[in-house]
């Protein structure tokens, strides 16, 4: 669809992104002018102002909480400002819904997707907007609008695939079908690499290259500095709720960028001092664990985390690792070999008991394991450990002393909300982690099982997330580690696996290893030499 004030998609034949003729710059896509928006007891944006060219990739960076999620959602309709003027194509519009923002040509592409597995890449795209013909779905016409949007953006979809057999890049790109489907020339992507490899991001990029030639304007939040300064064209810089600044990717820093979001030098995760011990804590002996149809979802795995060590398992998302973690905490059930916590089989064991015997969980979906979005801030932090102090004083639960001790995490953890009675859905991601993070600590565990730790959160909380982790790994905690971030995944592990279909095929030396060579184990392409 054209956007609201008909102005054209796409920027004239042979012209830059960006330019318009003669170098000219283009005009302005997006225009946000003084954008303030208040909840109760909360300003998440205050006098923002954002500037989006035709035709260009424009990147906002900024602190988890910083009000980035808050100004997209306004832009697309979820929220109406409280002030200020939203502009597309010079011309002042007034959205009550997505519904208005898609009419507009705005289309958002969300970190979590929202695709039927069960459905195919067809049915999953024209979802809402189906063509019909006498009253039925004109799966003809779909399928040729379809082909036609992936061939024009390069998305290389099979209308065909069932969306469960696809791989998290390819489930992305149906997403970014979904939008251009509904006539979208403004594009939102919110963290778009945060579960890919790096070739998925590479391939990611290529899609947004193509975009751009054909004129469509992306907007792109994500975390990532060096990733942001490789696909932007320009750069906003949000700290909290407000705007603190723009910057050049050619001639600005990651280091400079993280300085104007956080005010510190951007982290690093690496760990080169060995803190690894004898001890072992987890030994994990021909683990199977059964999926349908018959086939493993894990598959017979050897695997030992020693006290002081941090194991590391890489893998394309779906390959095992989530089901491994999910054994290892009880969660399901070990088909056939043996789980040992400290010399003792727990193969049999309830979460609970695993819990009691020191086992720590950092859950890849904080949302669906890590908490309770409508509970409070002091009843997640007794989640999982409430049978013990500080959550309990003989038979009841001690709310003085969990709010108490919530209080603590907050302070220490950095933990920004007004207090330990606040919602956990009032949070922003970074700090629900953070609270996350805190909440396992401070239990003093012997093994953490670490899914995906520092996933959807800034360079800030990203930072205090590794310093925590190098810190336990040196007084001795044992960690099991998977991650979708390369960098993480080499820099923290002092033992580096890969998990290809259920099986560990791959062991690498985190010091030498590159990640486009992780990449390349993680998808088959490399050898397995050195396997487990």
């Amino acid at each position: 669809m054209p956007p609201e004030d008909g102005a054209t998609a796409g920027v004239p034949s042979g012209e830059p992104p960006g330019r318009g003729a003669e170098g000219a710059e283009a005009p302005l896509a997006v225009e946000l002018r003084g954008i303030t928006k208040r909840f109760p007891g909360v300003v998440a944006n205050k006098d923002i102002e954002l500037r989006v060219r035709r035709g260009e990739v424009h990147a906002i960076v900024g602190e988890n909480g910083a009000g980035k999620s808050t100004l997209m959602k306004t832009l697309y309709g979820m929220h109406r400002p409280d002030e200020g003027q939203i502009l597309l194509h010079g011309r002042e519009v007034h959205f009550r819904s997505p519904g208005d923002a898609i009419a507009a040509g705005i289309g958002m592409v969300h970190q979590h997707f929202m695709l039927a597995d069960n459905f195919t890449v067809l049915e999953n795209v024209v979802l809402g907007s189906e063509p019909t013909k006498g009253g039925r779905l004109d799966r003809g016409e779909a399928r040729r609008r379809i082909r036609e949007i992936s061939d024009a953006y390069a998305l290389g979809l099979d209308p065909d695939a069932m969306v469960e057999d696809l791989g998290v890049g390819d489930r992305q790109r149906v997403e970014i079908a979904k939008v251009l489907y509904r006539g979208a020339t403004t594009l939102i992507l919110d963290e778009p690499t945060a579960v890919l490899v790096p070739q998925e991001v590479d391939e990611l990029f290529g899609n947004l290259a193509e975009l751009k030639r054909e004129g469509l304007t992306v907007i792109f939040i994500s975390h990532k500095l060096d990733e942001v300064r490789k696909v932007a064209d320009s750069i906003t810089v949000i700290r909290r709720g407000t705007t603190v600044g723009t910057a050049d990717p050619e001639t600005t820093s990651s280091r400079e960028l993280a300085e104007m979001m956080v005010g510190a030098e951007l982290p690093s995760p690496e760990t080169r001092t060995s803190t690894v011990r004898d001890t072992p804590v987890l030994e994990l002996h021909g683990v199977t664990v059964a999926g349908a149809g018959g086939r493993p979802l894990v598959d017979a795995v050897e695997l030992t985390v020693r006290e002081g060590e941090v194991v590391g398992i890489a893998g394309v998302e779906g390959n095992g690792q989530s089901e491994l973690i999910d054994a290892v905490m009880g969660l399901r059930d070990v088909a056939t070999g043996t789980v040992v916590l400290g010399g003792e089989d727990i193969s049999a064991w309830s979460t609970r008991a695993r819990r009691e015997a020191g086992l720590g969980f950092i859950p890849e979906d904080r949302h669906r394991q890590g908490m309770l979005l409508d509970a409070s801030l002091w009843e997640n932090r007794i989640l999982g450990h409430q049978t013990r102090p500080p959550a309990v004083k003989g038979p009841f639960i001690d709310r003085r002393g969990a709010r108490a001790d919530t209080e603590r995490i907050m302070r220490e953890y950095d933990v920004r909300a007004p207090g330990p009675d606040t919602l956990a859905v009032a949070l922003s991601g970074g700090n629900q982690q953070k609270l996350i993070v805190g909440r396992e600590m401070s239990a003093q565990p012997r093994l953490l099982l670490a899914a995906h730790p520092t996933r959807g959160v800034d360079v800030g909380a990203q930072a205090v997330i590794w310093g925590l982790l190098k810190d336990a790994r040196a007084a001795g905690l044992g960690i099991l580690l998977v991650s979708a971030d390369l960098d993480e995944l080499i820099g923290l592990s002092d033992t580096l696996h890969v998990m290809l279909r259920g099986r560990l095929v791959a062991t690498l030396d985190p010091t030498t290893v590159t990640p486009e060579e992780l990449g390349g184990h993680m998808t088959g392409g490399r050898t397995t030499a050195g396997a487990a």
